[in-house]
């Protein structure tokens, strides 16, 4: 009930602001109904149109644990939207010819290497940004996520070597943000600045910033800052920020509207700010905004031809317009930012829950005001959608949930821990320990230490770890071999849910028994 009365104020709502041409009113009725809907405790919304920021508001809270207003300069962790921060960096560099985007990675930083020899040493400072190095999606992201780990960046691309690729190189888009870490490190050995310092002093300063920085660590007690929440066991809750400092150049960035909305004026006006400045030429602009790797795509709502990865961006077409973008996701935290170049016009939403279906919402249904589309629902659409990916994700966890039950009722196999225990060792990853604890088997990562839990017997030799920290939504299989004495020699590993985070790439483990 409570959802259909949102659903039927929502579409109210969209009516009018389609109507009234995006009256402040109608959106905040939009984004009062998405806060709700979606259960997400804190939001920020901007919208730029020709050359001013003509919305700049917050709504909700910051926090559940403090109730402080979220503002216009309430900072967020924008993640992935910082890789547009770094590929600017890298066209700066190209305007001051320090460095071309087809120079070869090794260049730069010799002991750079994957796994193919051909492919160490044709990669190039492109390559680093488009997503197609033939990595999975997500491939090697447990070294830096979650946060709290222990790799350095040095070791992160030392290990790069050791990820087997999935797909041809430059074949096919598979997203990576390992790679935009040795971008960052790019950066820092032409410029002699930390890719930090390079953010913003030679970004953010010029562009006048008021508050934001490139890592959340660069932050000053008292800021006007958010907190994570995500759902924990069906309650969203409070979770502690999640990005380690090492992948900064992948999703560091911490910032508010009021500051992104000047990056925004100057990316519409191809690098040019405050009365004619140039931050970077319209040639490098134009080359981030252009096609590098295909996406497959359909038509979808928006009647889209075509859909790519520029560098640092997305590019596609809606309703015959060019439409360029990126979302952000951190753990706790997603955002999106939107420009469409040919109507002068672009939206940012920051939020503070992990849901992407809010920014969605608020995207599309403003977009949708300036394209001329009829009312469409979209808190509905994205509504339903949520409620059925949770339905069957809960689905599949009650059924194991289910048959766990069944066995340990009636279970005569004995489990005998000596077998399992011990330590493993993956030639990326680091070590794994598996020990007896309280009667059980436990799991600790050495090199991620908040990846820790009890394991629990599923079918022969396939078992199920829990992870404490109940905000990572991420348990996985632990399917073990053995030896001829039954004796585990090594264990891979596998997501249960189709809703993990694809950073937590468990499937890329392969961990060999050293102990």
């Amino acid at each position: 009930m409570k959802h259909l009365l949102l659903t039927s104020l929502f579409a109210l709502s969209i009516t009018q602001c389609v109507q009234a041409q995006l009256t402040p009113t109608a959106i905040d009725s939009l984004v009062n109904a998405t806060l709700k809907t979606f259960d997400v405790p804190g939001i920020a919304v901007g919208i730029i149109k020709d050359g001013k920021l003509i919305h700049a508001k917050g709504y909700g809270v910051r926090s559940l644990s403090n109730n402080l207003p979220v503002d216009e300069n309430t900072l967020f962790g924008i993640a992935s939207n910082s890789k547009a921060f770094t590929s600017a960096a890298l066209a700066m560099l190209v305007d001051e010819g320090k460095l071309k985007w087809d120079d070869k990675v090794r260049d730069f930083i010799p002991e750079f290497k994957l796994y193919d020899p051909y492919v160490t040493d044709a990669f190039t400072v492109r390559d680093l940004l488009t997503h197609r190095s033939g990595l999975g999606l997500g491939s090697g992201d447990l070294m830096f996520f979650p946060d709290g780990g222990t790799f350095t960046r040095a070791q992160i691309i030392h290990n790069l070597r050791y990820l087997k690729p999935t797909s041809e190189f430059r074949t096919k888009y598979d997203y990576d943000n390992n790679l935009y870490i040795v971008a960052g490190e790019v950066i820092a050995k032409v410029s002699g600045l930390s890719w930090e310092e390079f953010i913003e002093q030679r970004i953010m300063q010029p562009l006048g910033f008021t508050t934001s920085k490139a890592s959340y660590n660069r932050l000053p007690a008292g800021a006007n800052v958010i907190d994570a929440h995500a759902p924990a066991d069906g309650k969203v809750v409070m979770i502690p920020h999640d990005w380690n400092p090492v992948a900064n150049a992948a999703g560091g960035i911490m910032s508010n509207i009021t500051d992104l909305s000047k990056w925004l004026l100057m990316q519409l006006n191809d690098g040019k700010y405050a009365n004619d400045k140039v931050l970077f030429s319209k040639a490098v602009h134009d080359e981030m905004w252009s096609p590098q790797t295909i996406i497959q795509t359909g038509a979808g709502a928006y009647n889209t031809h075509f859909s790519a990865y520029g560098l640092g961006w997305f590019v596609s077409d809606v309703k015959g317009y060019k439409q360029v973008t990126h979302t952000g996701g951190l753990a706790g935290t997603v955002t999106q930012i939107t420009l469409l170049p040919e109507l002068n016009l672009a939206i940012i939403v920051l939020t503070n829950q992990q849901v992407g279906a809010a920014f969605s919402t608020i995207t599309n249904t403003i977009k949708d005001s300036y394209l001329g589309y009829p009312n469409r629902n979209w808190i509905k659409t994205y509504g339903d959608r949520v409620a059925k990916g949770n339905a069957e994700a809960k689905k599949i966890t009650d059924n194991i949930a289910k048959e766990l039950g069944a066995q340990q009722k009636n279970n005569n196999i004995k489990i005998i821990d000596s077998l399992y225990a011990g330590t493993y060792n993956d030639k990326w990853f680091g070590k794994v320990t598996i020990t007896s604890k309280s009667g059980k088997l436990w799991f600790a990562s050495e090199t991620s230490p908040r990846l820790n839990g009890y394991i629990t017997h599923y079918k022969s030799n396939t078992f199920m770890v829990k992870w404490t920290d109940r905000s990572f939504d991420a348990d996985a299989y632990i399917l073990f071999s053995t030896d001829r004495n039954g004796k585990a020699d090594g264990f891979k590993m596998e997501a249960i849910s189709p809703l993990t985070d694809f950073s937590f790439d468990f499937q890329d483990l392969d961990l060999k028994r050293v102990k």
